[in-house]
């Protein structure tokens, strides 16, 4: 298999319980022997009913859930990670330039401006200052938020804002692997119709992406195929 072939993302046999603590461990079973690849220029929607367990999967995928059995792999540098079993500092490695994550929230740290937030992913894989101030700006522009906001905090702003500083901040490093978790929740019409070019403009670059979607006219314009995640439910 070519390397432009090879699935980015290889999800084996998953498997992922949570164990009530305060609830006399009681365990919870959310699904088993889940099997999922995702190749470049695919956009794998994740469906089903709330509770199924299509955020544990996206979660688990990026490394904040650790499964109970199984394994995530990711196309890094040439060579697949497993998530499950990777280091910490491997993982961060593979975040920083291989795995995104667009959440529906922006957790940053309250006084860095709006312009050097975006610039960040940039800055870190060793862009000029010129040009990832160029390309931030760019971005920030396209998505509407208006330049007065530029040197802001952006914990000052909108819900909407905030999540146009989010998107900014995910799809300017271009990742290959990138995870969407509800991206254009907190957006308007217009706002949406923009994230869904981003997307699109992504998928045609050959990233990969894992997205949950509950508008339904993004998720029918970008999804390149549903992965019902009930299909997997483990029983109690």
């Amino acid at each position: 298999m070519s390397e432009a072939s090879k699935p980015l993302i290889v999800v084996e046999d998953l498997a992922k319980t949570f164990v009530l603590h305060n609830a006399e461990s009681a365990v919870i079973p959310v699904f088993q022997g889940l099997r999922l690849e995702v190749s470049p220029g695919e956009c794998v929607v994740l469906s089903g009913e709330s509770g199924v367990g299509k955020s544990t999967l996206m979660r688990s995928v990026y490394g904040n859930y650790l499964p109970s059995s199984g394994s995530v792999k990711v196309l890094h540098d040439g060579q697949y990670v497993d998530i499950t079993r990777a280091s910490p500092h491997e993982v961060l490695e593979v975040r920083r330039r291989t795995l995104g994550y667009v959440s529906q929230f922006l957790r940053v740290i309250p006084r860095i401006p709006t312009l050097q937030l975006v610039m960040e992913p940039l800055l870190e894989n060793g862009v000029p200052v010129e040009e990832a101030r160029e390309r931030a700006a760019g971005l920030l522009s396209a998505l509407r938020l208006p330049e007065a906001h530029w040197d802001l905090p952006p914990a000052t702003f909108s819900g909407g804002e905030q999540q146009r500083v989010n998107i900014a901040r995910s799809f300017i490093r271009e990742y290959p692997v990138l995870l969407l978790d509800e991206p254009t929740a907190s957006l308007d019409a217009e706002n949406r119709a923009i994230v869904v070019q981003l997307i699109k403009q992504a998928l045609g670059k050959g990233a990969a992406m894992i997205g949950i979607f509950h508008d339904q006219d993004v998720r029918d314009a970008v999804a390149t195929r549903l992965f019902p995640v009930a299909q997997f439910k483990a029983a109690a």
